[in-house]
């Protein structure tokens, strides 16, 4: 992936408005180190900062057609590319040039016309010149994720687009002249714009219409309640597949593994699937796993075993509070948010990056969503009924764009760093969210702990993907699991930095999302000395939450109200004590198999062992 950054109707085509965009896209430069492109029509500018995974000899953007009046700028990755050359019968394939493509390439007549190029951009650039031809779902057709442009110079008219869940990041401005922007990253364009906000995800935005349409349309979004029977082997094949399809690559990459379900399961099935493909051929069938924490935290425990099972090349990264601590305004500044949770978790993300990207790893494949699609987080305890269960979960995941999908696309971008999320792939989304949500209910008098239904599709006896007791441990969050001191630590740097006085004040000088800690407040004024704008301001979401919980969820017990803590620990009652005989959890799940046979018609994926 990488950066990208547009300017669209300016009404300045200067020498010095194309010095300013060229200064502007080199804030995105950390996203693309790899090479820097930048192509203008009149007042248009389209400019791109390329990390090159896919391709890497070639792809260099933006992209043209035959006679350069359509231009595209893309930060993604397309997984399906090649099933959709397949669908090009006349189409010959010569070389891995993109240039070859872009310049056989002519207008939206794109079947009469030979491809040259394997890149996956060359997939993208067919999707979008058949606007015409397929409306605007043809975005749909693609399975990745992705932000891109589009310019058709003849008219200057121009289609921007996001990805379903909002994995890539994505802003859009306004300026007094009446131009559009819009650029990977808020830093690209919130000194230029009059107003500017988040390009909400699964969204389309053209300049003929000068509105957002949603593209992204999936059953669960209406929040209705689904009825499908649970499938074990069903979901288990369709978190295999959606990891699988992740690991194309020409680039060396590896595994973000904090010992917990998600990050284990990923490893798991990764490092099965090099051990039995050619790809263990050109990076070696020992895969790598990246863990960071405080020294003696639970998460390096909890991934040197883990890694130790699998036979993984393990790195293992600490860092100190005080090293946490310093790096806080750096964070603040590629994360661009306040928010307490995000900024807490995303620090020992961002310094463990670093460490992973100098050792000539370009991406990696992380756990981000599960905690979200099967109600993982400790206050899903209280939920009172399905129906509120699946409703807060559809709530979750709309909402990841603002939270962890802007902490694992941030934090490791800044280090010119790619994650990739299995958990968020749009099919294994429909087969999750389309099962009764009776079956993730959180039910201790049967053995039942929070994720169960995946606990359970993995739960092998013949050939287990983990051990027991790491298959069902119980859940960390991240900013919890690298070191509980982390947290207790930054309140502590926090109170020495804002006074009771200044907290007093707080309502006036932050009237929106006004902190109500000193450790909000301190992330606050930070926050605002690099991005001054109210329009910033309202970017970062708000309102009352309990371990990570939504306002809405907050509402499940009255105690929460007095407790609005971010962190897991303020689940109180549920974490470490809610089941105090982890055997016995883990024998009554088995007890479940009578009842969910682990057999199925679904044809799915197999992986060899």
């Amino acid at each position: 992936m990488c950066g990208i950054l547009a300017v669209l109707g300016c009404s300045d085509d200067s020498q010095a408005k194309r010095v300013r965009v060229l200064e502007l896209s080199r804030r995105l430069k950390h996203r693309g180190p790899d090479w820097s492109g930048l192509h203008q029509h009149g007042d248009c500018y389209l400019a791109h900062q390329r990390l090159a995974i896919v391709d890497p000899a070639s792809g260099d953007q933006p992209l043209f057609n035959e006679d350069k009046t359509v231009v595209v700028t893309v930060n993604g990755e397309i997984y399906n590319h090649e099933e959709l050359r397949k669908q090009l019968p006349n189409h010959k394939f010569r070389t891995g040039s993109d240039c070859d493509v872009i310049a056989h390439l002519v207008s939206h007549q794109i079947l009469e016309h030979i491809f040259f190029s394997l890149s996956n951009y060359m997939i993208i650039m067919h999707m979008l010149l058949q606007y015409e031809e397929h409306g605007e779902n043809f975005v749909d057709m693609l399975d990745g994720i992705f932000s891109f442009v589009l310019l058709d110079t003849r008219d200057n008219s121009f289609i921007v687009a996001r990805d379903a869940i909002g994995v890539t990041s994505l802003y859009i401005g306004w300026g007094l002249d009446g131009s559009v922007w819009i650029s990977s990253e808020m830093k690209g364009l919130n000194d230029d714009c009059e107003h500017f906000e988040c390009f909400p995800p699964g969204h389309l935005y053209s300049s003929r219409e000068r509105a957002f349409r949603r593209w992204y349309n999936p059953p669960w979004f209406s929040e209705a309640i689904p009825s499908a029977p649970y499938d074990p082997l069903a979901l288990r094949h369709a978190f295999e597949k959606a990891v699988i399809k992740r690991l194309m690559t020409d680039v060396p990459f590896g595994v973000l593994l904090s010992g917990g379900l998600d990050s284990s399961l990923v490893a798991s099935i990764t490092s099965r699937y090099l051990a039995t493909t050619k790809a263990a051929e050109q990076w070696g069938s020992k895969l790598h796993s990246f863990c960071v924490g405080l020294e003696g935290s639970p998460d390096l425990k909890a991934a040197k075993e883990v890694a130790d099972y699998l036979g993984t090349v393990h790195h293992e990264f600490h860092f100190t509070v005080q090293d946490g601590i310093d790096a806080i305004e750096d964070v603040i500044y590629h994360i661009e948010t306040y928010d307490v949770t995000t900024i807490r978790a995303s620090t020992p993300m961002f310094l463990m990056s670093r460490k992973i990207k100098s050792l000539g790893v370009k991406w990696v494949i992380s756990g981000e969503g599960s905690d979200e699609i099967f109600g993982g987080y400790l206050y899903f305890h209280k939920a009172p009924n399905k129906e509120e269960f699946h409703q807060e979960t559809c709530r979750k995941i709309k909402a990841l764009h603002q939270y962890d999908c802007l902490r694992a696309n941030k934090s490791t971008f800044a280090w010119g760093l790619e994650a990739r999320v299995p958990f968020l792939d749009k099919e294994f989304i429909n087969v999750a969210m389309n099962i009764d949500p009776e079956w993730k209910m959180i039910k201790r008098e049967e053995g039942r702990i929070e994720k169960w239904v995946l606990r359970r599709a993995f739960d092998d006896e013949e050939k287990p993907y983990l051990p027991k007791h790491i298959l069902y441990r119980q859940k960390e969050q991240f900013s919890d699991g690298v070191g509980y001191s982390w947290i207790d630590g930054l309140k502590d740097h926090a109170a020495k930095h804002v006074t009771d006085k200044m907290m007093l004040n707080a309502g006036n000088i932050f009237p929106h999302n006004t902190p109500t800690t000193k450790e909000a407040y301190y992330y606050r004024m930070i926050f605002e000395r690099f991005f001054p704008q109210n329009s910033a301001v309202l970017t970062v979401p708000g309102g009352a939450s309990v371990a990570c919980s939504t306002a809405k969820a907050v509402e499940w017990d009255a105690s929460w109200s007095k407790n609005l803590d971010p962190s897991g620990r303020a689940a109180l009652g549920v974490h470490m004590s809610a089941y105090d005989e982890k055997a016995n959890s883990v024998s009554k799940a088995a007890e479940f198999e009578k009842i969910i046979p682990m057999e199925s018609s679904h044809v799915g994926v197999a992986i060899q062992s």
